[in-house]
């Protein structure tokens, strides 16, 4: 896994959202990077979320249609 440049780290340290900046960080940049790399893992391997399996559904599979 590549680690996110510095300026994505630096953009996303400055705009952590309210919750992350409650929990407290002693590094938002560390805290930052984690997220990214932890982001970006995501986006690489789309079809295996972790601990998730894929469910690969139609619409016929999900509620019987309303008339």
């Amino acid at each position: 896994m590549n680690e996110p440049d510095k300026d994505r780290v630096q953009r996303r340290a400055d705009e952590l959202l309210p919750e992350e900046r409650e929990g407290g960080s002693d590094d938002p940049d560390a805290q930052a990077e984690e997220i990214l790399a932890e982001s970006d893992a995501r986006t690489e391997d789309r079809a295996a979320p972790p601990g998730q399996p894929v469910e690969h559904r139609t619409s016929e599979d999900t509620v019987d249609p309303t008339e």
